[in-house]
């Protein structure tokens, strides 16, 4: 079966929270948060085999001028089939008036894939970031 990308949020917080587990990723511990701020993102594009949810992007923008794509994650199930890359490249074209379009990897071991992708190392920036669980 082909994969299906859509800007659509058709998806559930169980589907949602299954494919944040399966890259073992934290926010899966927070369904409830994690589908709420998926449905309030500004685009949020999935890829779907069947009715199986098997990636999505996210992405926050300001209408103008910085477009953040936060979340890039596809089931591992699904690896190796482009499916990540295809995601990326429709994010890109989409933002592709925007002044800037930014990425950061969640681990430096990313940074090759989307520098395949056209992204470039950012000479000065660091990441900062306070965590608040509750």
């Amino acid at each position: 079966m082909a994969i299906e990308y859509t800007e659509e949020k058709r998806f559930t917080q169980d589907q949602v929270q299954e494919l944040f587990r399966s890259v073992g990723w934290e926010s899966a511990n927070y369904p409830e948060r994690l589908f709420k701020a998926l449905q309030h993102s500004d685009t949020v594009i999935s890829a779907w085999d069947g009715g199986h949810l098997a990636g999505l992007v996210r992405v926050l923008d300001d209408t103008e001028m910085v477009a953040y794509m936060h979340w890039v994650l596809v089931d591992p199930a699904y690896h190796g089939q482009g499916i990540g890359g295809h995601m990326v490249e429709l994010v890109k074209a989409k933002y592709r008036e925007y002044l800037f379009l930014e990425v950061m990897p969640e681990e430096s071991k990313n940074a090759p894939f989307y520098q395949k992708h056209g992204f470039h190392l950012m000479e000065d920036g660091r990441a900062m970031q306070i965590v608040n669980r509750g």
